[in-house]
């Protein structure tokens, strides 16, 4: 029975190179489910915003912004809400405000539709940008 498969996946806590690589990894996914605003509502409806251990977890999970950590995100707005969490107010809104969710849902939308697209995010007036050459002030 030393093949059993059971026993070869230990607990992490055998190995603390595993529970380290563990704990980063599930942090790191919840991290990025913050980039959902429904998921964010839902958190709010749960009332588990406003548990104090909670917050105090949104706050030591602000490390992901550090450029060594922020690099294994796949989603930049789970660090934009991230940011938003740390305050009581954005938590209160989120909890009763189903306009502040669909507002971020179509912000993240809009922002994914155009991300390599610059200028379609600014109104460009043709004729402004016609008298504007570049070299003139």
């Amino acid at each position: 029975m030393d093949n059993d498969p059971v026993n070869e996946t230990a607990s992490p806590s055998a190995d603390p190179k595993a529970a380290n690589r563990a704990r980063f990894e599930l942090e790191l996914e919840f991290v990025q489910a913050l980039a959902n605003p429904f998921y964010l509502h839902s958190l709010a409806q749960q009332n588990i915003l406003e548990q104090p251990a909670f917050i105090n977890f949104l706050e030591y999970l602000l490390y992901w912004k550090e450029k060594d950590y922020a690099r294994f995100i796949h989603y930049p707005h789970a660090l934009h809400h991230l940011e938003l969490l740390q305050h009581a107010q954005f938590r209160s809104l989120m909890k009763k405000d189903e306009f502040l969710r669909e507002y971020l849902h179509q912000k993240q939308f809009d922002h994914w539709r155009t991300w390599r697209e610059p200028s379609a995010n600014k109104s460009v007036d043709p004729e402004a940008m016609a008298t504007d050459e570049p070299g003139e002030s």
